[in-house]
């Protein structure tokens, strides 16, 4: 099972769903009944007896209202790079107290600030090596 290092700790994917589901005030079988997955299989997740498929993350999460990505991150069924972004995305999304007219905005927000960070990034490389140039260009004496 894959563990994943959050705050300093190590955290299983088992460890994360019984937080999320605390968080959620849900009872295990609250969330078996919610998420559609038996109890006994959803405890043996919790305690890392069990590596459950991507469909039934994805059942997991719904039922808890999460991000799958956050759970296949854990469950080592994808990469944390792969999935940044994405994650961002989904969580717009799949937030249910957003209008679709909030959902795409923040999307385009979010975008524009990514695709604004890639041509800082560039302009500001440019920047610095003109810089450079300039001062060693005045260091040289005459």
């Amino acid at each position: 099972m894959a563990k994943l290092h959050v705050g300093g700790a190590v955290e299983t994917l088992g460890d994360y769903l019984r937080e999320q589901r605390r968080q959620a005030q849900m009872s295990l079988r609250q969330l078996a009944e919610k998420s559609e997955v038996s109890n006994p299989y959803l405890s043996q997740i919790e305690r890392g007896v069990r590596r459950p498929s991507a469909e039934v993350l994805q059942q997991i999460a719904k039922a808890l209202r999460i991000s799958a990505e956050s759970l296949y991150v854990r469950a080592g069924l994808i990469d944390v790079d792969e999935s940044g972004a994405r994650m961002v995305e989904d969580a717009i999304a799949l937030d249910p107290r957003l209008t679709e007219r909030q959902k795409t905005a923040l999307l385009d927000i979010y975008r524009s600030f990514v695709g604004a960070d890639v041509a800082t990034d560039e302009t500001l490389a440019e920047t610095v090596t003109e810089a450079n140039s300039d001062t060693s260009s005045e260091e040289t004496p005459p």
